[in-house]
Order: structure tokens, then C-alpha cells, then sequence
């Protein structure tokens, strides 16, 4: 249930005592309580009901960017909501309506003079432009691979997924891999991955060349992502090849602080926490696609 707080300032003294039968209050006109949503709408709209003249705020902690969300009431300050993130919107002081404009001249043309006067030349226009067209936006790619087994230095990677959304279309890598032994009957119970399945892969080595050509410098999102990077490093070091270095976000450690009581924390349990239904297949590409659904739900990027 989400932490809530609520503020009360010059409210009657009969709602002050009304919500301490629901909260404590750690501070005069400062409350804190723990409690569903809908139990929170109702506080919040008998609080309202009843506050008067009086100012009131209420925060909790909400599934966005900056994990958590706040309403008020009769106060000067009021929230809107920006991509997603709540801002505090200032009331603008106005000046006074008989006010007369100083005399002399503006700054933009005092800058305009001394512009004229020096040899230095303000920047152009269109080169802002450009420079603000060409600024580099962030990416994510979204990873996953099926194993052998749980030993990266003993156990072999079988199948590599990931993706990462292009403009309105989504770029999909997958990769089958050639092993030298055959896949152990409870991986091909789990994955349904075959040796006649892998028989259409390629060499380890080029499937990690073609997985660090897609991966770049993208951040790289995944669920206990830290097993997928062990298991990919211990095999770009036995080929000679560089080991990852990009950034890593795993949406395993933001559910466990989001979700305190669920009663495990494998990616199935997570995903029917946040209302996505599907199966987890145990197949590389498949799975970086839930993982994708998963962390749109948390609203993180």
C-alpha cells in the first residue's frame, strides 16, 4: 500500500481530531498513514469536504519518474502534471496595474549595440538549431539469453534476445548458438530449446560480435540483468573480446522497492503485478519483450 502524507493548515480543530482516528500525526498539521487507494480518495475528499478556508496537501507514492504523486487544496501552489512528472506550479505576482515602463533601453538591445560594436558575432540562428536537432537521445535495449546452467565459467549461453524501439518500430537481435554438447533434459523441459534447434545457430564468438555491434552504447535493461552480464562477460573474456562496459538498469531491484510484499520475485510474479498476463516462455527474445512490457508499466524511461 503506498505511503501517504497530509498537511493541514488553518483547518478547524474538528478535522485535525477526525484524522487522527485514521493517522498519526508526527508533526502539528502533519500526518502519515498507510493505505489502499481507495481509502485514500475517500480520506482525501472528506478532508476537502471539511478543511474550510483551511490549506491541505496530500503526497504518495505513485508508479512514475519520480515515484510519487501530490494533490492541494486552497493553497497557492497547485500540481500539473508535465510527461508524466508532477511539477509545483508558482502563482506569477503581478505588477501593478498603474506601473509605468523604466526608461532607457531594453537589455536584448544593449546586447544588440554591443554585438555591433565588437568583432565578435552573436551565433547564427540556424546553427542553434541544428545543434539542438542533432542532441543525442538516450537508449535502451532491452536483453535476455537462455543457458545451460547456472555456472557462467562451466555452463554455455544458447539463445541471445534483445530489442530496442527505433521511432514507431521496435529493432528485434536474436541469435541461436553452437554448443559442443547436448542441452541438459530439464533446460529443454524450461525453454523447449533443442540440440536440432541449435544446429541452425552460429559460433559463440560471432554471435557476441553481432550482440556488441547492436548493443553499442545503448543502457542495457533487464530482469536480474547482473546474470545475463556475468554469463555475457565470461564469454567475451574466453574469445578475447572486450567485456561490457554500458550502463545497466535492472527492473528486479525497482520492483522489490515497489512491490514489498509480493511473495516472490521471479519475472512471472512480477509481470501479473502489473497487470501483463502472459506466460514467460523461457525464450530469449520472447522474454526481452515482456521485460520491454514490464518497465513501460513501471514508467521508468
Amino acid at each position: 500500500m503506498p505511503f501517504t502524507v497530509i498537511t493541514l493548515k488553518n483547518v478547524p480543530p474538528s478535522l485535525r481530531g477526525d484524522l487522527t482516528k485514521w493517522m498519526q500525526e508526527i508533526s502539528a498539521g502533519v500526518y502519515i498513514g498507510n493505505f489502499s487507494t481507495r481509502i485514500r480518495e475517500y480520506l482525501w475528499k472528506r478532508v476537502c469536504d471539511s478543511a474550510g478556508t483551511g490549506a491541505c496537501t496530500l503526497s504518495y507514492a505513485y508508479h512514475n519518474e519520480i515515484g510519487y504523486q501530490f494533490q492541494t487544496f486552497n493553497s497557492d501552489r497547485s500540481s500539473i502534471d508535465s510527461d508524466g512528472i508532477p511539477l509545483v506550479l508558482l502563482p506569477l505576482k503581478r505588477k501593478e496595474e498603474n506601473e509605468q515602463l523604466k526608461k532607457g533601453f531594453s537589455s536584448a538591445y544593449k546586447l544588440h549595440k554591443i554585438f555591433q560594436a565588437s568583432a565578435v558575432k552573436p551565433p547564427a540562428k540556424e546553427n542553434i538549431e541544428v545543434e539542438s536537432k542533432t542532441e543525442k537521445v538516450k537508449q535502451y535495449v532491452f536483453l535476455d539469453i537462455e543457458t545451460t546452467g547456472l555456472n557462467p565459467e562451466k555452463d554455455s549461453i544458447i539463445e541471445i534476445g534483445a530489442l530496442y524501439q527505433l521511432g514507431d518500430s521496435l529493432e528485434e537481435f536474436h541469435r541461436f548458438i553452437q554448443i559442443h554438447q547436448s542441452i541438459p533434459k530439464e533446460i529443454i523441459q524450461l525453454t523447449g530449446i533443442t540440440d536440432e534447434m541449435l544446429q541452425c545457430g552460429v559460433a559463440e564468438e560471432t554471435a557476441l560480435k553481432d550482440l556488441l555491434t547492436f548493443l553499442d552504447k545503448k543502457t542495457i535493461v533487464g530482469y536480474n540483468i547482473k546474470f545475463d552480464i556475468n554469463f555475457l562477460n565470461a564469454s567475451l573474456n574466453r574469445h578475447g573480446l572486450t567485456c561490457l562496459s554500458n550502463q545497466v538498469f535492472d527492473l528486479l531491484e525497482l520492483v522489490r522497492k515497489e512491490q514489498l510484499f509480493q511473495a516472490n520475485y521471479r519475472l512471472a510474479t512480477s509481470l501479473k503485478a502489473y497487470g501483463i498476463e502472459e506466460e514467460v516462455p523461457h525464450r530469449a527474445l520472447e522474454d526481452a519483450r515482456l521485460i520491454y512490457r514490464l518497465a513501460d508499466k513501471l514508467n521508468i524511461f
